[in-house]
């Protein structure tokens, strides 16, 4: 894979940009690949790096490293308190309200191959918060259930919490799932996107990140822009309140 594009540097920390389909570093349960975001900026820039943060596998946009054990304890225990400001872009399946709260507890949970602890209890469910608002809608016809036409919303999301799979699973919650989710999703939709769009993706992208600089303490605002697919998604005709 090529280098990804650097979106911020300073001695401190670094922020790429990350494709879909790549993982942040390696897992037990994708063992099968050869290929990740951190190893790849590591070779690219010849820095050693600290990952902070994660992004699903699926997802794109921004993603930070530090450049140090000390930088990485700040920045980690920043994302853990809720002081990273995150904004994302999905396309999710319906039209939900215009603007709203999702507020419902997300318990743990576990790759096939992570242990729960020694008394493998049950997995405790915990406060997880999600504002988002509707940036527009579309309407088309694909002939997917009971009429002839389905709908489907471009959405803002903006995560208070960081429970894992968060934005997935909150909106299955209300209803409103996100394309292209093969876990939470809805298969149908997932593979008419795919065949429409000529690619198979999770449409969520990390649009921006803002945190205090771990140093100075300044704000620092990081954004990523969307890829070429998101042009595609644009074009479709049937859009509104764009």
């Amino acid at each position: 894979m090529s280098a990804l594009p650097v979106l911020f540097r300073d001695a401190s920390l670094v922020a790429v940009a990350k494709p879909p389909g790549l993982l942040v570093h390696r897992t037990d349960l994708d063992r099968h690949e050869t290929r990740f975001a951190l190893q790849i900026v590591r070779d690219q820039l010849g820095v050693r790096l600290w990952p902070v943060h994660r992004l699903d596998k699926g997802t794109s946009g921004v993603l930070v490293f530090a450049l140090s054990a000390d930088i990485a304890r700040v920045l980690g225990a920043a994302f853990d308190a809720g002081g990273v400001a995150k904004r994302y872009v999905a396309l999710v399946r319906g039209w939900p309200e215009r603007a709203g709260t999702i507020d419902h507890p997300l318990a743990t949970r576990f790759d096939e191959y992570q242990g729960r602890g020694p008394a493998e209890a049950a997995p405790v469910a915990k406060p997880a918060l999600t504002r988002y608002e509707r940036l527009a809608t579309l309407e088309i016809a694909n002939g997917l259930g009971r009429h002839e036409t389905s709908r489907y919303a471009l959405m803002g999301l903006a995560p208070a919490t960081g429970r894992r799979h968060q934005l997935r699973r909150h909106l299955k919650h209300i209803a409103h799932p996100i394309i292209g989710d093969a876990t939470y999703g809805k298969g149908a939709h997932n593979r008419s996107f795919a065949a429409l769009l000529g690619m198979q993706r999770l449409w969520l992208h990390a649009e921006s990140l803002a945190l205090a600089h771990p140093v100075t303490g300044e704000r620092v605002v990081i954004d990523a822009p969307r890829g070429e697919e998101w042009s595609r998604l644009a074009a479709l005709r049937g859009w509104t309140d764009a």
